[in-house]
Parts: structure tokens; sequence; C-alpha cells
């Protein structure tokens, strides 16, 4: 579920809490869910604060506005991503790329490293 509601606005009350016995990705501020770890593409991807994680879709995100902004690849058209739970930034998706070789990257997200945690959900024997 993507929002394009403000970055600033409360959204708490919409943050869908599913996935159980899924392993996945939440926000380190709040631990709402982030994305399915099914849904990681690459780990080796450069964010604002050191490492990134391309995923195929993202949940509990809002986006911010359109811009076009020089990264490592060259120029894309981005939106900052916001966590619906806590208002973080946590990375930003991908509306175009301007060369030819990077548009695979087009409706997908880059989460960051930092801003997230990877949850197992694994089960102990009682």
């Amino acid at each position: 579920m993507t929002s394009t509601t403000s970055p600033t606005s409360d959204t708490r009350s919409q943050v869908i809490s599913t996935y159980h016995d899924h392993p996945r990705f939440i926000c380190v501020s709040c631990s709402a869910v982030l994305a399915l770890q099914d849904e990681l593409i690459s780990k080796s991807f450069s964010g604002r604060e050191g490492r990134g994680f391309l995923m195929y879709s993202a949940t509990n995100v809002k986006l911010g506005k359109k811009e076009d902004r020089p990264l490592l690849t060259g120029v894309h058209t981005v939106a900052d991503v916001f966590c619906m739970g806590c208002n973080d930034r946590v990375g930003w998706y991908y509306h175009k790329a301007a060369d030819l070789s990077q548009k695979y990257k087009e409706g997908k997200y880059l989460l960051e490293r930092e801003k997230i945690v990877k949850e197992n959900n694994w089960k102990l024997d009682e």
C-alpha cells in the first residue's frame, strides 16, 4: 500500500499489520512492516546514509514530492518514501530513470539499510 498523503500527515492509524509468519523488513523507529523479504531484488545499492536495498514493493509508506535527483548511476526522477507509522524518511521510490540501462529501477523502492530491521519471525519449539 502506497499513499501520496503529505509526508508530515499523521497516518499511524492507517498502518497495516498483516504478513504474520512471513519474514519481513520493519521500520527501525516504530516497527511498522515496510516490506516482505521476498520482495528484495538487491542488497548492493547505496542510499543517502549507506547501504540500500532495492525492493519490488513496499507497504505502510507514503511518497513525498517527485524530484530529479543526481544519484551514483545518473539522474533519476524519485520521491522520498516515508514510514506511515512514524513519518521517518526510509528511502525513495524510482519514478523514472534517464539512462536506458537504469530503466529496471522504475517502479521500485530503495529502502535504506539504516532505517529498516530484518525480522525473521522465527518460531521456537517449546
